[in-house]
């Protein structure tokens, strides 16, 4: 089966804003700072973006908070006019939604089930607050499957109504990029994913 091209789909969708006049507000999921800084890059100029830091997979809450604070401090220094909301930190919830799936290997059912929990999260949020649309920063790292993330993101849309913005951040040096800007902003860059689970195995984002 052919793989779609979500980064070509995302430009089509922008450059059919732009045809239309359009700068719809953007929910920006983000995992981390270092991941979400092509991101913002890339759509800051066409959307009223507003980054929604929500990771409750992410075990330990110095770790969390510490990604969190990198979070905005890089949104202050480099996209002021970003809005920043953050999620509801419950780990439980995550771990809750994972019973079971405690051995899967890192990339498998464990992770879809983190990621349906984020992206779902997200779209509610998104609908709540009548956001035009919502996205994900996680789909710039190259250990996630940008094809599965975006079903996920456009099954999470349809159930609360919010269009989910198809992309896949790594292409077009985008994962490069980010690399790029973390170092230019000194940006904490963690070795593990987030949970317990991929910090045993070291799973980077």
């Amino acid at each position: 089966m052919n793989k779609i091209n979500y980064y070509k789909k995302m430009m089509q969708q922008i450059e059919q804003n732009k045809k239309e006049g359009l700068r719809p507000s953007l929910l920006l999921h983000a995992c981390c700072a270092p991941c979400s800084s092509a991101c913002v890059e890339a759509l800051r100029a066409y959307f009223d973006l507003t980054v929604f830091y929500y990771n409750p997979n992410i075990t330990e809450a110095a770790e969390y908070q510490k990604r969190c604070r990198e979070e905005q401090r890089f949104l202050q220094e480099f996209a002021p006019e970003v809005n920043f909301l953050e999620g509801a930190y419950v780990p439980e919830a995550f771990f809750n939604a994972v019973q079971g799936l405690e051995d899967c290997p890192e990339g498998g059912a464990r992770c879809m089930v983190c990621y349906r929990q984020r992206l779902e999260e997200t779209a509610r949020i998104a609908h709540e607050n009548g956001f035009d649309c919502f996205c994900t920063t996680l789909t710039l790292s190259p250990l996630k499957d940008a094809q599965k993330l975006n079903a996920i993101g456009a099954e999470a849309g349809r159930k609360w109504g919010v269009p989910f913005l198809p992309s896949d951040f790594k292409k077009a040096e985008g994962y490069k990029r980010s690399l790029a800007l973390s170092k230019e902003y000194g940006l904490y860059r963690q070795n593990y994913c987030g949970c317990i689970f991929s910090k045993r195995g070291e799973a980077g984002v």
